[in-house]
């Protein structure tokens, strides 16, 4: 508890206490036979006065604010006036009990107090999400390791990470080798090796051994601050259901105090009409009752908290969802169109053949590492690493295919990929590349460029990526690339349909027969293959069109071309995206992994959250209207009012809690 909560505890416990007192010490002196009172008023009236204002000056210095300041119909407001009025009710009939007075606001104030501690329970969940903001980092100036604030550290620093520190920004492993924590990052416990040449993330803690590492970002850039900012920014946009909510207690507030006035009011005009007595206490106290009854602290306080919980357990688990509006679309998806390397097979791309025909397969792979020399793509990495790695390419008589034959240590030494070989280079989206490589025109790319440049090319029957290569407008012969399902890719699929999925769509630019290979694997319903990032939006478009109702359509994309079908989409999930910034920014919720088996567990705990929301706002407005109708017809009291209001904000704020755990 913090110092507020057990200021409050304390507060309540003293009332408590006095109110017991006085109550036992009314039963032992209180009325006589005839009704009248060893203690005469106004000394009851003082009494029960200590008890009433130390648990409730809060309240009523609330109420008048809001008074104050014109914004009359809160909860407060309505403590106020059920308790003042039910006070002036036992004056005006002397009967020296006041009890139901300080019932309503002791028992009030137990309800905010749970309340409190409820939220501050889903507020600590999601501050150990916090707890991966680096506190300082050590940096390498002119030989020495100096501590610093990680806002002050320049690109391209070196920083000394020793076991049990985090890694405070993002970087290369210039030397040494260790095992990160990336729990607080992905919810998974397996930690991941690092050593010299890999990339590690803000946010991670060193487990084993010192390495040292080169930033590649600022910090305010770095995945750290990126994952904070969207955690921090996530309760700003609301959900429909908690615009309802508040729409809801705008109006519904007023016209309970309405109803209530009338309820005070009219009964007793009537029966002055009809000749009959006028009762007015006993209106006026169905009237307090009937507000305290009426009171929409169930509704106001336990959906957005099931909401805030439902983020922080999804937090926990690896799955930042950037407000309440997305978790609740994401209970109604029906279609999900994912890319599929890097989120439903690894993209880690190896060359595993090359098919050769005017010159030797080694010159093939010369001339297409050089004309991919600028390029991000996973394939181009992998060609550039095939070159590099000294395997060599021996011309296989049986298959008609160059198979990799490791070279001797010296030879490897020597390969390396010579920028001032290649000129100018033209990259063409969803094609491949144009280069100047020794003077020569070298075209690297698809069937789409061969088509495109009017180049007669052989067609692979390998279920592989296929990269062919052109030299001065003639083919010589094509790269076979082959990327690796993901293990958990599988098992994915089979989550989506469980959750309620009912239509799984692959979309890539990879060639038809390699992607309808993969999803004839995965048991993925639609493939559209060949897609530039434009064609992705279109196909996206396609399939929005084809959903009805509230049904939504997400999309799971891992890299920057996936950034504005991310946009497009019902909802853009980024798939193992930490490092993508552009990824990260278009989407709307964020896998903290490259588990693709997340996209179910994220579908999971939306539906949860929301079955929560739906089970809070039927409980509470039943009972209320329950209550409500027996309250006006005289069968509810002051006591049944405290259970409609308090006690029903405690079993629905229970029942938000559990959008906390998710087990699946």
């Amino acid at each position: 508890m913090n110092k507020k909560q057990k200021k409050m505890l304390f507060r309540i416990l003293i009332a408590a206490a006095l109110m017991i007192v006085l109550r036992a010490a009314y039963s032992m002196i209180g009325p006589e036979a005839d009704g009248s009172v060893h203690v005469k008023e106004p000394w009851w009236f003082i009494l029960y006065m200590i008890p009433y204002m130390v648990i409730g000056y809060d309240i009523l210095r609330k109420a008048l604010k809001g008074i104050k300041n014109r914004q009359v119909f809160d909860e407060n407001f309505l403590m106020a006036v059920a308790t003042v009025g039910a006070i002036a009710i036992a004056l005006v009939e002397k009967n020296g009990d006041y009890i139901e007075a300080i019932a309503v606001m002791l028992f009030y104030q137990i309800g905010e107090l749970f309340q409190s501690y409820a939220v501050g329970k889903s507020r600590k969940n999601i501050s150990a999400l916090m707890d991966i903001r680096p506190d300082y980092a050590n940096v390498e100036r002119d030989g020495e390791v100096v501590m610093c604030d990680p806002d002050e550290v320049e690109i391209g620093s070196i920083l000394l990470i020793k076991p049990g520190e985090k890694v405070p920004i993002d970087g290369i492993v210039e030397s040494g080798s260790t095992t990160l924590n990336t729990a607080a990052l992905t919810g998974e416990s397996l930690p991941r090796e690092a050593s010299e040449g890999d990339e590690v993330i803000s946010g991670c803690i060193n487990m084993t051994g010192v390495i040292r590492v080169r930033t590649t970002k600022e910090f305010g850039e770095s995945t750290v601050s990126k994952i904070l900012e969207l955690v921090e920014n996530s309760s700003a946009k609301k959900s429909r259901s908690e615009n309802f909510i508040t729409k809801f207690a705008k109006y519904y507030t007023p016209a309970v105090c309405i109803g209530a006035l009338a309820l005070a009011v009219l009964p007793p005009l009537i029966r002055i009409i009809f000749g009959m007595s006028t009762a007015w206490g006993s209106w006026i106290y169905r009237a307090l009752t009937f507000l305290v009854i009426s009171c929409p602290c169930a509704l106001v306080i336990s959906i957005p908290l099931t909401f805030f919980a439902g983020i922080g357990g999804a937090s926990r688990a690896g799955i930042l969802v950037k407000g309440s509006t997305y978790l609740e679309s994401l209970a109604h998806t029906k279609i999900v169109a994912m890319d599929k390397t890097g989120t439903m097979t690894k993209g880690v791309f190896e060359v595993s053949g090359i098919h050769h025909g005017t010159i030797d397969g080694e010159k093939i792979l010369e001339y297409a590492a050089h004309a991919e020399i600028y390029s991000s793509h996973p394939i181009a990495k992998s060609i550039q690493k095939a070159y590099v790695s000294g395997l060599l390419w021996s011309f296989d008589e049986a298959t008609g295919a160059a198979v990799p034959v490791q070279r001797e240590a010296e030879d490897r030494a020597q390969r390396k990929i010579n920028r001032d070989r290649v000129g100018s280079v033209e990259e063409i989206g969803g094609n491949g590349i144009l280069a100047k490589v020794d003077d020569k025109s070298v075209a690297v790319g698809n069937d789409k460029l061969m088509d495109r440049l009017g180049i007669e090319h052989s067609h692979c029957h390998h279920v592989e990526t296929v990269v062919h290569v052109a030299i001065d407008g003639v083919y010589v012969g094509h790269i076979l690339i082959s990327d690796v399902v993901k293990p958990t890719a599988l098992e994915a699929v089979r989550g989506m349909r469980e959750a309620g999925v009912s239509k799984t769509v692959i979309l890539t630019g990879d060639s038809k027969h390699v992607a309808e290979a993969v999803a004839k694997d995965l048991g993925i319903t639609e493939v559209r293959s060949e897609l530039l990032p434009a064609d992705k939006v279109t196909a996206v478009e396609e399939l929005l069109a084809e959903k009805t109702g509230k049904d939504v359509l997400v999309f799971v994309g891992d890299g920057i071309n996936d950034a504005p079908v991310l946009s497009r989409a019902d909802i853009g999930v980024a798939m193992g995206a930490l490092g993508a910034d552009a990824a990260i920014e278009a989407a709307d919720v964020v896998l903290m992994d490259d588990d693709p088996r997340k996209i179910s567990k994220a579908i999971r705990i939306a539906r949860k959250c929301m079955r929560i929301v739906y089970e809070n706002i039927y409980f509470a407005i039943g009972i209320k209207l329950l209550c409500l109708v027996l309250g006006a017809f005289g069968f509810a009291n002051m006591w049944m009012a405290i259970f409609a209001d308090v006690g029903v904000m405690v079993i629905a704020v229970l029942n938000a809690i559990r959008a906390l755990f998710n087990n699946k």
